[in-house]
């Protein structure tokens, strides 16, 4: 049976190209500051009507609380006995950042090098297409309840799903989430995550003087504000470059999957002599102890400044945090932190904006062992498990809601696919090999069980 699936998803890949094309091409960025919210709309009935005529007679857009509409639907199977799968995905995208940095235009699907590139081709519209795929292949033999759930403001963290979970039970109740936003190893090398680093996003201002005044009459003895944010920020990392935060441990080990320095050097594109930072491996830094980004600071720019002295600045910060901390202690450890080292007595303002709980995947059921047979089958090679540094506060309140439920985490992403960067792109292998794999996976489930 694999061999004709994976046939009829072959000759389905040139109409899915076209049709990741059209996806792609609407700028579905959930910031009405960046994209108008007609873009979103657009995406979220395109993926309605795809799904509607699949057998989802009763997709429709549901409101969330944040704003955003996912698209929300089910389909039964002949037995009524037969187990639930909810399908999940997010057609929201991250804006394209410089355009100036990409090679291709961020909202036209180009082949470049074997890939599909363009702004959400692999993050997660490609995860849109793999499911459209295996369903299709599938025909009307579906032997399971299906209910799917596009959620569309997944990328700015606003939470709009979770609450709608929360407010909702019974609509997206299951016995299996696949939770498809994360990826593999690497091209051609399957994998499920099962573990999710947390988060804390703040932002700290720091002030030192009522207003700019000249840095010949007073530097010196003045108080420089972005200085004292400077050495703020460096008291958040050690010598070795690990994240080093007051209350917080930073020795945490992965047991899983191994990730080989070069090769994270090229997925990552360290340049050639920059070290890699902390002092354990790899996977230790990225999937079991917590790590502190900068993600901007504003500040004069270089361009325009005058010879004065800094009043005022501020900086966002976003701290991933591991399985096994509570990511509310890890938050109030770095706002305690960033106070307690300011320099000089200046005022310093911590501004909490968002916090999400780490996750760790059950692998020990019926539904796990079915997928990581399906994905042998379509791969050739036997599955991984893996970490993801990413955050997906989704799968906490999918197991608060569902504690019964198996939830997988898969998807068409992989570091080659620059995810959330300039020249996004996917491999179109794996949306067919994936969409192979959860085709074979709900037809297999449902003998499990």
């Amino acid at each position: 049976m694999s061999d004709e699936i994976r046939a009829r998803i072959s000759a389905m890949m040139p109409a899915a190209r076209g049709e990741l094309a059209e996806l792609v091409a609407i700028p579905s960025v959930a910031d009405p500051r960046q994209y108008p919210r007609e873009e979103c709309a657009k995406a979220a009935e395109w993926v309605r009507g795809r799904f509607a005529a699949l057998g989802f007679d009763d997709a429709r857009l549901e409101r969330t609380p944040d704003g955003s509409d996912a698209v929300v639907g089910s389909r039964q199977a002949a037995d009524p006995d037969a187990p639930t799968v909810l399908l999940y995905a997010h057609y929201d995208v991250q804006p394209p950042l410089q355009e100036s940095a990409w090679r291709t235009p961020p909202f036209v699907l180009t082949d470049v090098d074997g890939r599909w590139a363009g702004r959400g081709a692999a993050d997660c519209k490609g995860n849109i297409l793999m499911h459209l795929l295996a369903l299709r292949a599938l025909q009307d033999e579906i032997p399971v309840h299906l209910k799917l759930v596009v959620e569309g403001s997944e990328e700015q963290g606003t939470g709009g799903l979770e609450r709608y979970v929360e407010e909702n039970p019974d609509v997206l109740s299951a016995d299996v989430i696949l939770v498809c936003d994360t990826g593999n190893a690497a091209v051609g090398r399957p994998a499920a995550t099962v573990s999710l680093r947390g988060f804390a996003n703040v932002v700290v201002r720091v002030e030192a003087l009522a207003s700019e005044i000249h840095s010949g009459m007073f530097g010196g003895p003045a108080p420089d504000a972005l200085a004292a944010l400077v050495a703020v920020l460096a008291s958040l990392r050690d010598d070795d470059g690990a994240t080093t935060i007051d209350g917080l441990s930073k020795d945490g080990t992965w047991v899983g999957e191994p990730y080989d320095a070069g090769q994270f050097r090229t997925d990552a594109g360290v340049l050639d002599g920059v070290s890699l930072l902390g002092d354990g491996t790899v996977a230790d830094e990225l999937w079991a102890r917590p790590a502190l980004t900068v993600l901007g600071i504003d500040c004069p720019p270089v361009v325009g400044s005058s010879a004065s002295i800094v009043p005022r600045a501020a900086a966002r910060l976003n701290l991933r945090i591991p399985p096994g901390v509570h990511a509310q202690d890890a938050h109030d450890a770095l706002a305690a932190h960033l106070r307690n080292h300011a320099p000089w007595g200046v005022r310093i303002d911590v501004e909490t904006e968002a916090v999400g709980e780490p996750f760790r995947a059950s692998t020990e059921g019926p539904a796990f062992r079915a997928f990581a047979a399906a994905m042998h089958s379509a791969y050739g090679i036997e599955l991984t498990r893996l970490g993801q540094g990413g955050s997906i506060p989704l799968c906490n309140v999918f197991a608060d809601t569902y504690p019964r439920a198996e939830i997988i985490l898969m998807g068409v992403e992989e570091p080659l696919a620059l995810i959330h960067a300039p020249n996004e792109s996917v491999d179109p292998t794996e949306i067919e090999n994936l969409a192979v794999a959860e085709a074979l996976f709900l037809r297999s489930y449902a003998k499990t069980v």
